[in-house]
């Protein structure tokens, strides 16, 4: 006998304080299915997990019974509470249409039982991954301003960064160096890893500007050789 497919109902809020929203979104998929008449359902929530995750506990739980035959219809809330991107979503459309799966959203009214429907899908995923990449390169640009601006940005360092490279200067070991300036050893070791690169940086620095004398130096010197002669 056939195995008796049911539906999978997907909700999903970031953080853990969103609560009443994963609530929310519960209630008006009950009610959805209760409209179309679906009994037979399997909800599937994931709370506090960012949607940039394509790996999240109850999603992958879903996708397993999805790939072992036991879904009909996977509905979600929206798109953008199961999907991380195009690529996502896209893999995903391709595993439903292969099992004969249908997908529905919600709040788009969408259903992937048509070729409009696959393709809006898509165009959306597209907008939704294209918002996400200028919100992070909104948020780079702003951290390089501030920090050109002089602003610390990250964890306020608190080790004796002076101290710490005397100490070491002077062929203390790491265990020493912390007792004598009260840090950690991975603070000594980070101190000890910055300065390397420091004298890494101006070595370099000073390696270039050797460069460019010398190259002056000859250019300056071939007018007057050919002067001689």
């Amino acid at each position: 006998m056939p195995q008796k497919k049911r539906w999978a109902v997907y909700c999903r809020v970031s953080t853990t304080d969103q609560q009443s929203g994963l609530d929310s979104q519960i209630r008006a998929m009950r009610e959805f299915c209760e409209r179309q008449n679906v009994m037979d359902f399997e909800l599937f929530t994931d709370e506090g997990i960012s949607g940039a995750k394509e790996s999240r506990p109850s999603l992958n739980r879903l996708m397993a019974a999805v790939e072992a035959g036991e879904i009909s219809h996977v509905a979600v809330y929206s798109f953008s509470r199961f999907a991380r991107s195009t690529t996502h979503l896209l893999k995903a459309l391709e595993t439903f249409q292969k099992l004969g799966v249908e997908f529905i959203s919600y709040t788009e009214q969408i259903q992937t039982n048509s070729p409009m429907g696959r393709a809006f899908f898509t165009v959306i995923a597209a907008i939704s991954q294209l918002e996400r990449e200028l919100i992070v390169e909104r948020v780079k640009n702003g951290l390089k301003a501030a920090k050109a601006r002089g602003k610390h940005i990250g964890r306020k360092k608190m080790r004796d960064s002076d101290l710490i490279r005397k100490l070491r200067a002077a062929g203390m070991t790491y265990r020493n160096i912390a007792t004598i300036a009260k840090c950690s050893h991975g603070a000594v070791h980070a101190e000890i890893v910055a300065l390397k690169k420091e004298a890494e940086e101006k070595k370099k620095v000073e390696e270039e500007q050797k460069k460019q004398s010398e190259s002056f130096f000859i250019e300056s010197t071939i007018p007057s050789a050919k002067l001689a002669s």
